[in-house]
């Protein structure tokens, strides 16, 4: 049996017809037919059916054509041990990544030890025309660079994107929401000053202000701005 097919068959023995249609709901713009409506659970439990080399040679397949087959691709990315063989995957799947479930669900273990080529690639990605590459870029910015590895640069890097996406400005007001959290003496200045564009401004206040992470002194000062 061809790999693909194997997969695809046991992603549809975990559907859930009721989740898939909360998924679609929450991810205006894709195709509704080629959503299978598997749980992340379930997805997490069919990378572990594979063995090493299926999931290589799972990754190396592309494009896919299901939605849940993307999201079992990041999952199997964020199991990549080796920094650059991780890399490498993330570069070639960008451009088949086509709504923000995507792109969230990516989460490498290899960078929890090993960054220094990830900042490299990230400010390539931050630069890219293509929606979800720069909504990848920022994503691994703001899991692995807000705490020990921070630098203030990385809030310029952030504030400098302009774009008219939402799916980009929101995740740059997920990452500034964040970086109030972890670095707030580094980070309030984009609000105080305004030197964010007014809608991740409005978007990162609303984050922050709902983050159980953000102090409520803080949210209160935020609000006023």
């Amino acid at each position: 049996m061809v790999l693909s097919e194997k997969v695809r068959g046991l992603l549809f023995e975990k559907a859930d017809a009721e989740y898939k249609e909360f998924t679609y709901k929450l991810t205006p713009g894709l195709d509704k037919d080629k959503m299978i409506g598997v749980r992340f659970p379930a997805l997490k439990e069919v990378c572990k059916q594979l063995t090493e080399d299926e999931r290589r040679q799972y990754l190396s397949e592309l494009p896919h054509i299901y939605f849940e087959e993307n999201n079992l691709h990041s999952v199997i990315i964020s199991h990549i041990k080796d920094e650059d063989e991780c890399i490498a995957a993330i570069e070639a799947f960008l451009p088949y990544i086509d709504n923000w479930s995507t792109c969230d669900t990516i989460s490498p273990a290899a960078f929890k030890k090993h960054k220094q080529k990830l900042i490299l690639k990230i400010r390539e990605w931050v630069k890219s025309d293509h929606v979800y590459t720069v909504r990848v870029g920022v994503l691994l910015l703001m899991k692995f660079f807000l705490d020990a590895d921070f630098k203030p640069e990385y809030n310029e890097l952030v504030a400098g994107i302009v774009s008219d996406e939402y799916y980009v400005n929101m995740m740059c007001a997920w990452y500034f929401a964040t970086a109030l959290a972890k670095q707030y003496e580094d980070t309030v200045p984009y609000l105080k000053d305004h030197l964010l564009t007014d809608t991740v401004q409005k978007m990162t206040v609303r984050k922050a202000v709902e983050s159980f992470r953000v102090p409520d002194e803080h949210k209160k000062y935020l609000k006023s701005l």
